[in-house]
């Protein structure tokens, strides 16, 4: 004799039950967030939750650590556009170092048109004067256009410039229809997240390595600077020397 089903109102919803019909899901109310939030620690605990209860709070979970993985995410573009305008004051220092470098060329060819002239002055017996000459000014070994020609080319690569190049589209996902079909949804968009969040770490290093290798050249830049400011100081120095004692005569 077969066995007779007995009717869903008069029982348990049995979640191993395939006729028991699936509840659209809805979000949770401002009462079932606060049951949420303390695990139901006001209602029995999880061992005295209906399986459809348990459900929709898993949705809540999912949802609230797909929250978590965006705030993370917009922390990383905050610091990634910090770290871009950061690089760019870095190049633009480094432009400033050449300009002051090619000054020190300048200064060099106005000297050294002075210090022909101071040794022709002194009269006949005067004894002869050369300007005592250590090193020649070399100027700056990088120019102040390849330099900015860099970091527009890193902008550009790291999806920084006005034309939005390498920056993620926008994604759409479609509406769930249970609890657990939100579940799944709320770990796709976890899933997308956290590759735009590795991308977004992976150009914060790229940037560090540039901002690193900037540094370094800068640094060679300023030994190549103060060693010309130094011997141009010691030739303005010799050539004062030699102008106050042609006016002591």
């Amino acid at each position: 004799m077969p066995v007779s089903k007995v009717p869903k109102q008069g029982r348990a919803a049995d979640p191993f039950d395939s006729d028991s019909d699936t509840e659209l899901y809805k979000p949770p109310s401002k009462d079932a967030r606060n049951k949420y939030k303390n695990d139901f620690s006001d209602t029995g605990g999880f061992e005295n939750q209906s399986v459809q209860e348990l459900e929709k709070y898993a949705a809540y979970k999912a949802e609230e650590t797909t929250s978590k993985v965006n705030d993370c995410l917009k922390i990383a573009e905050i610091i990634k556009e910090d770290a871009s305008n950061t690089l760019t004051m870095l190049h633009q220092q480094g432009d400033q170092i050449n300009r002051t470098h090619e000054i020190c060329v300048t200064i060099d060819k106005d000297l050294s048109r002075g210090e022909s002239l101071l040794g022709s002055l002194g009269g006949f017996f005067s004894m002869p004067w050369k300007p005592k000459k250590t090193k020649e000014i070399k100027g700056p070994a990088v120019t102040a256009d390849n330099s900015s020609k860099a970091t527009k080319e890193q902008r550009d690569k790291l999806g920084l410039s006005s034309n939005g190049k390498g920056q993620s589209k926008p994604r759409e996902y479609a509406e769930p229809t249970s609890a657990m079909d939100k579940v799944q949804i709320e770990k796709s968009k976890q899933d997308d997240g956290l590759d735009d969040l590795s991308d977004v770490l992976g150009q914060l290093k790229g940037m560090a390595v540039d901002m690193g290798s900037e540094i370094e050249r800068q640094n060679k830049a300023l030994d190549g600077l103060q060693d010309d400011v130094d011997e141009l100081n010691s030739r303005v120095k010799g050539a004062n020397q030699r102008a106050r004692k042609i006016l002591g005569k």
